[in-house]
């Protein structure tokens, strides 16, 4: 697939102009795409931890082998993430939703207290009991309108996931995969 931008797609469909979606219309669409959630983890410039809860994560390439991770443009972790050069996904289980919570509050130092976790071999904190942790070094960095979209090469992976059920975030809420349908 090519990008097309809108004066190619205004050039092949003459008389017609591309419909504008507010934030509110896109963000209740992108509701229905169910996504993981994990908790992206850093270090600040002080050596401090820094973490933000995002859905806004995939696996981009096997070979060789990236993620890509979205930040909103305002984001300490985006920030500390630039400073440091690394970071960690660490993937949430369903018993999970306190951790998804806590890192989702912006500005607080409070958020680590009581978080166990550890250095991982980039130096990214890992949380502890996450059914997987995936520690990336920067690759590449690309602006996304309000958001920045980092490019990570995974450089070590754990996983702790055997019979955990995921996190999930669809339709504003957290759900989970019932049993029956994944047997």
């Amino acid at each position: 697939m090519t990008a097309i931008d809108d004066t190619s797609w205004k050039a092949s469909h003459p008389g017609a102009a591309p419909a504008e979606v507010s934030p509110a219309e896109l963000r209740e669409a992108m509701g229905h795409f169910a996504t993981g959630v994990t908790v992206i983890t850093s270090v600040d410039p002080s050596g401090e931890p820094v973490g933000t809860t995002a859905n806004a994560v995939t696996s981009l390439s096997l070979d060789p082998p990236l993620v890509l991770v979205c930040f909103d443009l305002q984001s300490a972790t985006l920030a500390a993430i630039r400073d440091h050069g690394a970071f960690a996904v660490n993937v949430l289980g369903h018993r999970q939703r306190h951790l998804s919570a806590n890192f989702a509050r912006r500005g607080l130092s409070a958020v680590w207290d009581g978080v166990t976790h550890h250095r991982g071999p980039t130096g990214s904190p890992r949380l502890d009991d996450v059914i997987a942790v995936i520690e990336c070094t920067v690759e590449h960095a690309l602006p996304g309108g309000d958001h920045e979209i980092v490019i990570g090469r995974v450089r070590h992976v754990a996983t702790d996931g055997e019979g955990a059920t995921p996190l999930l975030f669809w339709r504003g809420k957290y759900a989970s995969i019932d049993d029956r349908l994944s047997a």
